[in-house]
């Protein structure tokens, strides 16, 4: 069953045609929009500071979410893939991003939509990754211009595959 949890006062809250992984855990001052999915292990913690989940967002299996407190809150827009395994920790991820898998994105970094971060990449506090690129490496640095292809294959029609997969899901 998934752990949905109220912390000094704050409950998340949730848009429709989610899917919650029956062992994830979301506590405290989360809000997630529709059709969003959170999967196995996963786990979002707003008990020190805020944290927005858009629409069309999967957050992948043993993702953590967390932010800094009195420092830094998490937003993220729609239409993102937060791959397996990231921990994604007080920033902000415009719409149309993809993290991929066991990336870790610190406090005070900016990701412009249409853009990807390579696994395994770290992104370092206060980075400001420009929109239309590749990022890779530790820390993570420019690798190279998205082509219009690549923009849909792998950061558009990966989020709308986390909604069908979702489904498979249901009861």
């Amino acid at each position: 069953m998934v752990l949905i949890k109220k912390i000094r006062g704050k409950c998340p809250k949730f848009g429709k045609n989610n899917f919650l992984a029956e062992n994830s855990s979301i506590i405290g001052d989360v809000i997630i929009g529709n059709n969003s999915s959170v999967w196995y292990n996963s786990v979002i913690r707003g008990d020190v500071s805020k944290i927005s989940i858009g629409n069309n967002v999967n957050i992948q299996d043993g993702a953590i979410l967390h932010a800094t407190y009195n420092k830094s809150i998490i937003t993220i827009g729609d239409n993102v893939s937060i791959g397996h395994n990231c921990l994604i920790h007080g920033c902000y991820i415009k719409s149309y991003v993809l993290v991929g898998m066991g990336a870790i994105v610190m406090d005070g970094a900016v990701i412009e939509s249409q853009t990807i971060v390579a696994a395994g990449s770290v992104v370092l506090p206060n980075s400001k990754l420009e929109s239309g690129n590749i990022y890779a490496g530790t820390p993570a640095v420019l690798v190279k211009k998205l082509t219009k292809d690549q923009k849909k294959e792998l950061i558009s029609d990966t989020a709308q595959n986390y909604i069908l997969y979702s489904t498979w899901f249901q009861d």
